[in-house]
């Protein structure tokens, strides 16, 4: 089956994922939060690709290689904005979106 063969993706976007969503939910919990308006929308953007590529792979879509390209292309995007911000939750998302974008990019 086809997510056999992308099972280290597959944990690598679920990783993802988990860190966008706990660093989205922790900057809205920040004493300075309109400061973090762009990380939490891409915080989003990167949770919802992740999940969507993983569940794709799931279910077998010829389309791997596009979505993993657009997934590279958002994960970079948050991870150059989390890398922005000395909060710990950040620096491990940019850190997570940046393996999950290279991964991607193998793919892709």
């Amino acid at each position: 089956m086809l997510h056999e063969q992308h099972q280290q993706l597959l944990q690598t976007l679920h990783e993802c994922m988990a860190a966008c969503n706990h660093c989205f939910d922790a900057c809205l919990k920040e004493d300075h939060v309109q400061m973090m308006t762009e990380c939490i929308r891409l915080d989003r953007e990167c949770a919802d690709i992740c999940n969507y590529l993983e569940q794709a792979i799931s279910r077998g879509t010829p389309f791997i290689s596009e979505l993993a390209a657009v997934c590279a292309k958002i994960c970079e995007a948050c991870g150059n904005e989390c890398k922005k911000h000395d909060h710990d939750h950040c620096q491990k998302c940019a850190e997570a979106c940046f393996k999950c974008a290279e991964a991607c990019k193998n793919v892709a």
